[in-house]
């Protein structure tokens, strides 16, 4: 549901505040003058005519909430849910339809975290060499620029369709 606000009742105590505000400056600053003006540079305090000024106890002064002008009237616009069915495109060939041509650096990045963690947790290596002086990501990182990894991308539009695309139909 919608909730509308009122400008008029908003307008109006964000006036109030502000007046009160103004006021209470203006008392500060009229009260803070006439200390100026009464003590004069001829009238120096010394030990002698110090005076003791017992302390009153005075309770804080409550801030009033103030409105932010954000809260004012504001539509909240609601859009019928619609249900999308997925749909494969397939494509005559290696042909990539949806997307660029190569990985994308987000697509390199999920890939090579996703095997780095594999690894990690034991799983068989897709390549040979010295594993053991290496870690984990940079042998991620190599499996797939060799594309040895048996793994597709979906590439997946607004509407639905979405086209999987193996590795090997991907330049690097």
């Amino acid at each position: 549901m919608v909730e509308e606000l009122n400008n008029k009742d908003i307008d109006k105590t964000l006036g109030d505040t502000k007046l009160e505000n103004e006021r209470e400056t203006t008392v500060k600053k009229s009260s803070k003058h006439k200390k100026k003006e009464s003590s004069s540079k001829s009238e120096t305090k010394t030990p002698k005519n110090r005076t003791k000024h017992k302390k009153v106890l005075e309770e804080p002064e409550v801030p009033t909430p103030q409105v932010p002008e954000s809260l004012r009237k504001e539509e909240f616009v609601e859009y019928e849910e619609f249900e999308v069915s997925l749909r494969e495109i397939n494509s005559q060939g290696q042909e990539i339809l949806i997307g660029p041509k190569r990985l994308t650096r987000f697509e390199k990045a999920r890939i090579t975290g996703a095997r780095s963690l594999q690894i990690s947790y034991g799983a068989p290596l897709m390549i040979k060499g010295n594993v053991n002086a290496r870690s984990s990501i940079s042998i991620a990182i190599e499996e797939l620029e060799n594309k040895a990894l048996p793994i597709s991308i979906r590439r997946t539009l607004p509407n639905g369709i979405y086209q999987d695309i193996p590795i090997e139909w991907l330049k690097s």
